[in-house]
């Protein structure tokens, strides 16, 4: 059971101040946070790809290869590239190249990306959403296996029999699909063979197990070893020293972004009897002291089938203190309490292939 963070790089108002913090700061907070997570034995840390105002990674590669020079075993990926509205090349070539730097712990996380701002900003229509990410996310894959490459498309110039570099530590380099729980896309990484990720951001992440079982399904038609594909989930969430101030801390920035993006999207208002009831024990929020948020992620792993666990840490703006404590709560206790509970289970059942 891989344990991770994943951010967004939100600069919201701070809810209780009203002050916004600059997208440089914020960016280089979120490096000290990738560096003390590797400190405190977290596996993977993600960023994730917006271009607004109200989010400072736009080019999540070029934070993780600061991340990348001054750690030392914590995996980076993306959370996720926005590939329809990418160039695979590129995108191929800057993860390379944080594998080069991190020496073999990069991955790319592809997905079409719930915000659009990135379509228009780069000359996109997005009448061409679906067929746009099928057609990158050949070219990505293909670019993986092939150092020199022949290649052709409807959206992108076609490649000829040209080298793509530099080339990986990791051969082939790691490619996980993520998914808002979209059954299409789903079936598909479970036919490619490739890892998955779910955002499990509302409801209860056991009504996910179905899609778990539909991409193992999908997979073993397509020959390949199921049993061996890892699955992860993406879910907002916090830490502290006690499940009450936990949720004190963490439900003035959760319910700004949440009712900021229901206002853009049409979503019912966000409120506290919302978030309390989410941060049940059946619900997607994982907020609480370390050994309950340490019990709702070994639930996942044995209901719902999750391998990795990307804790969304912190959503919108929250004082860069309490998340670094959050940080090293999550790597010094939570995580212990998860592998040692998982892999005695695991042996219980017979897993050890995961």
């Amino acid at each position: 059971m891989e344990l991770g963070i994943s951010t967004f790089v939100e600069t919201n108002p701070d809810p209780q101040t009203g002050e916004l913090i600059s997208h440089a700061e914020r960016i280089r907070q979120v490096v000290e946070e990738i560096v003390l997570a590797d400190q405190v034995g977290l596996d993977v840390y993600g960023v994730g790809e917006h271009h607004r105002s109200d989010y400072a990674a736009s080019s999540p590669a070029t934070i993780l290869a600061a991340a990348a020079a001054r750690t030392k075993n914590i995996r980076l990926t993306s959370a996720v590239t926005v590939l329809s509205s990418d160039d695979p090349v590129r995108v191929y070539q800057q993860f390379a190249t944080v594998d080069a730097i991190s020496n073999g712990r990069a991955e790319i996380m592809a997905g079409r990306g719930s915000f659009i701002e990135s379509f228009p900003l780069f000359g996109y229509d997005l009448s061409d959403y679906d067929e746009l990410f099928d057609e990158k996310l050949e070219l990505l894959i293909k670019l993986t296996k092939d150092e020199i490459v022949h290649w052709e498309g409807n959206h992108r110039p076609s490649i000829k029999g040209r080298g793509v570099y530099p080339r990986p530590v990791q051969d082939p380099l790691p490619v996980w699909i993520g998914s808002g729980g979209n059954q299409q896309s789903v079936a598909r990484a479970g036919i490619l063979g490739l890892p998955l990720v779910l955002a499990i951001i509302g409801g209860s992440p056991y009504h996910f197990a179905p899609l778990v079982e539909l991409y193992k399904r999908a997979a073993k038609r397509s020959g390949h070893d199921a049993d061996k594909l890892p699955v992860a989930s993406h879910s907002h969430g916090f830490i502290a020293d006690t499940t009450e101030l936990a949720a004190e801390q963490f439900y003035p920035s959760t319910a700004a972004v949440m009712n900021q993006l229901g206002k853009e999207r049409g979503w019912s208002p966000y409120n506290r009897q919302t978030y309390d009831y989410m941060r049940g024990v059946e619900g997607a929020l994982y907020v609480g002291d370390p050994e309950y948020v340490a019990q709702k992620i070994i639930n996942l792993r044995k209901h719902v089938g999750i391998t990795r666990f990307m804790l969304h840490m912190p959503l919108g703006t929250m004082p860069h203190d309490q998340v670094m404590h959050g940080i090293e709560l999550y790597g010094k206790v939570v995580a212990p309490i998860v592998r040692e509970e998982v892999a005695k289970w695991e042996k219980e059942q017979g897993i050890s292939n995961q």
